[in-house]
């Protein structure tokens, strides 16, 4: 009778997230090319005049202000352009009000002179409503006055700008021959030492006894970022998941799950320094993350005693008749479900780490580095032990309560499986995600429970939370139906801009995207500006908290009002990408660098990992 109840509670959690789901403007397997999103159609309807038809599909945008027509290779003359009136709405970006179009948008276009064959240049951009935009689109027609009908784009039409005749008034030309941004400046006297600059030095003394303690409480920093919270779930409902267990046998689980996560971090990292270069991009491949997701996925539902995940009996007996240490085998899978954790959930580069690579990668010194990063390892594990210590000897031994434990973890591990997916979801997706997750929650806590007549401190409490997680649901909803782009705060995009008038309207900093070194090169060598060169990955926490954290701030963004801000989003881990990490000796983000106003890079400026906003703030102030 549980188990059917359990069972329509989650049949109901799927059916809310398909229907949740319909609410969206958009979703990721929905996305169109530019061709497709906005279809134009040429046709020379006589001598005197052209007609220009798009059709644009469901859920995109077509901006009034980008479409522009032009004639080259001809004689022939267009009449002032003359747009229908658009829809008035908000640029999520720069917070101004602009006119789209949706649906449909027929031009007709009087022409003067046209007695011989000539191009027209169409022009235009649009968006997807979720916040894709497509770089300006330039369509390209020859048009013989003499054969009446549609017209078929030439073959060189250009989607990036390159045929483009209007790039000049969207960018200013550059110099082909920029010259290398190597060159630095004198380091900034008084510069703070960061934790990079600490592991490199402590690195270069060479003595393993500083070393080894240094780098374990780096590790017990490190344990309490996002990076390695999302493990916190797994061990234990591993723990949880053995029943009644000793508290020496609970304690050996977490010390298997925690020695498999420092191997990895150790090997990995060692690897990547031998390399040159981060494999962190490569472990976050969106099948990778979605293939773990779907796996942690399976362990909730085990959780639920919807199944029991076990290995077949006749393998089972088999095991046992063959050795007698079936323990043993439990270790062995704890041991890889750390491993497999520590190369999904906690990617990310921080400070310490990023100093042992370059270190091990300038030096070759393996044996030395390897110490450093298997201490680094342990102290992460510090809280995972006493977790799985806590979790399977702190509670009571038996008891139904354990049940609902049980379901706790599972929902913990529902929670997990969203989180890592997040990076190759859509953003209103992911916050219907979490809203289906707590309204899961709040049925587990029994909000459509008839309350008795004489109900505890533990029942009123329950309650209580169930609804307070239905209202978080019902909130996260609203937001992604009305456009949120952020789960922690649904509903940030419907509160008017606040805050100091030479900050930014919509409170968000404007960084143009670098994609290779010979374009960032270009843009330092025609800058007048100090610069600001951001390392970006979806799929880096800390990068997202920087972004959520500090760059939102005002006072930073003041701070950062005279710069020029570049950003590279290395979250395809392509061959630029490794190309710029590896120029400025970065093994993954996130990780900025600083250039002076002649485009030279400020020796001792890197900041590699996340900081908060005060730290940022004093880091800006040692500049030069």
């Amino acid at each position: 009778m549980k188990q059917t109840m359990i069972g329509r509670v989650v049949a109901l959690f799927f059916m809310l997230i398909v229907a949740l789901v319909q609410t969206l403007p958009l979703s990721a397997a929905e996305l169109l090319g530019p061709d497709e999103a906005f279809r134009l159609q040429a046709e020379l309807q006589d001598k005197r005049a052209l007609r220009l038809q798009w059709t644009i599909a469901n859920h995109y945008k077509l901006y009034r202000e980008y479409v522009r027509v032009s004639v080259t290779e001809g004689k022939a003359e267009l009449q002032p352009l003359t747009l229908p009136k658009g829809i008035m709405t908000t640029d999520p970006v720069s917070g101004e009000k602009i006119e789209i179009y949706h649906d449909q948008l027929t031009v007709s276009l009087p022409m003067l002179n046209a007695d011989a064959p000539f191009t027209l240049n169409v022009s235009y951009q649009g968006c997807a409503e979720d916040g894709l935009c497509f770089p300006p689109i330039t369509k390209r027609f020859r048009v013989n006055p003499e054969q009446v009908g549609k017209l078929t784009p030439l073959a060189d039409a250009s989607l990036d700008g390159g045929a483009n005749p209007f790039a000049a008034m969207q960018q200013e030309a550059t110099s082909e021959s920029a010259t290398s941004a190597k060159a630095s400046t004198p380091q900034p006297k008084n510069q703070p030492e960061n934790d990079f600059s600490l592991a490199t030095s402590a690195l270069a003394s060479g003595s393993l006894w500083q070393i080894v303690p240094l780098f374990f409480l780096f590790g017990l920093l490190l344990s309490f970022t996002p990076c390695i919270l999302p493990m916190v779930p797994i061990i234990s409902s591993i723990i949880v998941g053995e029943g009644n267990s000793s508290r020496s046998r609970s304690f050996l689980l977490a010390v298997a799950y925690c020695l498999g996560m420092a191997l990895v971090y150790t090997s990995l990292g060692v690897a990547a320094g031998l390399a040159g270069e981060g494999f962190a991009g490569f472990l976050q491949k969106p099948w990778v993350l979605i293939l773990f997701s779907l796996l942690l996925f399976v362990f909730a539902l085990s959780m639920f005693d919807l199944y029991q995940l076990q290995i077949p009996t006749a393998l089972q007996n088999r095991l046992c008749k063959a050795s007698g240490n079936l323990k043993r085998g439990r270790f062995v899978g704890v041991f890889f479900m750390g491993a497999l954790s520590a190369l999904l959930v906690g990617p990310c580069v921080a400070g310490p780490l990023a100093g042992t690579l370059l270190y091990i990668s300038q030096s070759r010194d393996v044996l030395l580095g390897g110490f450093a990063l298997f201490a680094m390892a342990t102290g992460m594990s510090v809280p995972l032990l006493l977790v799985g210590v806590s979790a399977g000897s702190l509670l009571p031994k038996a008891g139904t309560w354990m049940v609902g434990v049980k379901y706790l973890f599972g929902v913990l591990l529902i929670g997990v499986a969203i989180w890592m997916v997040t990076p190759v979801l859509p953003m209103a997706l992911q916050m219907v995600l979490w809203a289906a997750l707590m309204l899961l929650s709040a049925l587990f806590l029994g909000l459509l429970d008839a309350a008795p007549e004489k109900a505890t401190v533990g029942m009123r409490f329950k309650k209580t939370a169930a609804l307070l997680l239905l209202c978080g649901a019902l909130v996260e909803v609203v937001g992604a139906a009305s456009g949120g782009s952020n789960p922690l705060q649904p509903l940030a995009h419907l509160r008017p801009s606040a805050g100091s008038s030479d900050a930014p309207a919509n409170n968000q900093l404007h960084f143009t995207t670098v994609r290779s070194l010979a374009e960032l090169e270009t843009i330092l060598q025609s800058t007048n500006k100090p610069v600001m060169l951001d390392f970006y990955a979806d799929w880096c926490v800390s990068c997202k908290e920087m972004d959520a954290f500090v760059f939102e701030k005002p006072e930073v963004q003041q701070a950062l009002s005279s710069m020029q801000l570049l950003r590279v989003d290395v979250t395809a881990n392509n061959a630029d990408d490794r190309a710029l990490l590896k120029r400025f000796n970065l093994f993954g983000p996130p990780g900025i660098i600083f250039f002076n106003a002649e485009g030279k890079e400020i020796a001792g400026s890197h900041i590699v990992g996340a900081l908060d906003a005060e730290a940022f703030l004093q880091h800006l102030q040692t500049l030069p």
